[in-house]
């Protein structure tokens, strides 16, 4: 597992055999920290060999979380060497969040690094995560689009760009976070740090209890820029959610409500003019 929060670990020989050639090789930070990449998957036959192509280039080992796809998607992702989860019915992607972080614990991961699959998160940037979570000195290291200017980036939807901000900044004035970007799923999480969530969000609203758990349970926070993509414009966040108004609505409430469920662990301020109606609790 990962070392304690203000040490590093133990040093290790920076260098590797090559079994094939007898050579010695430098560590790359990869080989130092055990990592696995999760990439939940559905219903994504156009990008899933694309995308496990390039990310077996910077891991060794990929989960594929596959929410109940209806396409060939597991025929393909069959053909590859990767650990997998397979549901039957789509449980959403908050759930599959949650089986990755399951899984990371139960097989004793150091670290985890979430990745979609629709081409929308660089498999190139893996090693900067990497690289963040050497210095040993964060718990969340979350991919951030706005962090830096991109003149090149594309454009995001402009409703998906006005909530993404209005959230970032209710969970930063309520947390006394330093977000630039709230909803971004490239992630690197310090897996030992995990077992002190108990996160039960299964959709899209699932960064909202995840953020205020984070800042309850003390988890140290920060982030690394990531490119700006976006491939699909027209994409549905299922029903009436697909009404930017309504889920911005959604949002809020559970964001409300996992405030109050996690108020005696939260400064008085981050509750202030909340009044959710859910049920306090740990």
């Amino acid at each position: 597992m990962g070392g304690q929060p203000g040490k590093r670990p133990a040093c290790t020989p920076r260098w590797k055999k090559d079994e094939a050639g007898g050579r010695r090789t430098p560590l790359t930070i990869g080989d130092l920290l055990r990592t696995l990449i999760a990439i939940p998957v559905f219903n994504e036959q156009k990008y899933v060999r694309r995308v496990l192509t390039r990310v077996r280039e910077f891991a060794q080992d990929i989960l594929v979380i596959d929410d109940g796809s209806t396409d060939q998607t597991p025929q393909i992702v069959d053909k590859f060497d990767v650990r997998k989860i397979r549901r039957e019915g789509n449980a959403g992607y908050g759930q599959s969040m949650q089986d990755a972080f399951a899984y990371a614990q139960q097989h004793e991961f150091d670290w985890l690094i979430t990745m979609d699959c629709d081409e929308q998160h660089e498999p190139a940037s893996i090693p900067a995560f990497l690289e963040r979570a050497e210095q040993d000195d964060l718990d969340v290291i979350s991919g951030s689009r706005y962090l830096c200017q991109q003149p090149t980036a594309d454009s995001p939807p402009a409703e998906r760009r006005a909530i993404n901000g209005q959230i970032t900044q209710e969970l930063n004035e309520r947390l006394g976070l330093k977000l630039t970007d709230a909803f971004c799923g490239f992630k690197a999480y310090r897996v030992e740090s995990l077992a002190s969530l108990r996160l039960s969000e299964h959709g899209y609203a699932f960064p909202m209890p995840f953020w205020v758990q984070a800042v309850a349970a003390g988890l140290r926070i920060g982030e690394v820029p990531v490119r700006l993509i976006y491939n699909d414009l027209t994409r549905s966040f299922g029903g009436h959610l697909d009404d930017a108004g309504d889920r911005l609505r959604h949002y809020r409430q559970v964001l409300h409500c996992e405030l109050e469920r996690c108020a005696s662990r939260l400064p008085e301020s981050a509750l202030e003019g909340v009044d959710a109606g859910c049920r306090c609790g740990s």
